[in-house]
């Protein structure tokens, strides 16, 4: 499977200079918990992401007013784009 060329999305350029701010939250239990405490302005799911979890995610932001951005791409490509080793499939912003 060839991988899509993300280096121009500018959302994938708004999460790298997320990245470089110490309010970033990787994984779903820590980016639920903020959610439930209205800590969370924004949060990324991956396109794979079980829906259940994007079902949490999405009534949870409601409730507490947080943004959420349903990408283009899965979770191992955020993975990589968020440096790390292993794949990312919800990313959370702190307010």
């Amino acid at each position: 499977m060839a991988k899509k060329n993300i280096a121009g999305d500018p959302i994938i350029e708004e999460i790298k200079k997320q990245l470089l701010t110490d309010k970033v939250m990787l994984g779903t239990e820590r980016t639920l918990e903020g959610l439930k405490k209205g800590s969370v302005a924004k949060v990324y799911v991956s396109s794979n992401c079980p829906e259940e979890t994007k079902k949490d995610i999405m009534y949870y932001a409601d409730l507490s007013n947080a943004e959420v951005v349903l990408l283009k791409i899965p979770n191992d490509e955020l993975g990589t784009v968020c440096k790390k080793p292993f794949s990312v499939s919800v990313l959370s912003v702190q307010k």
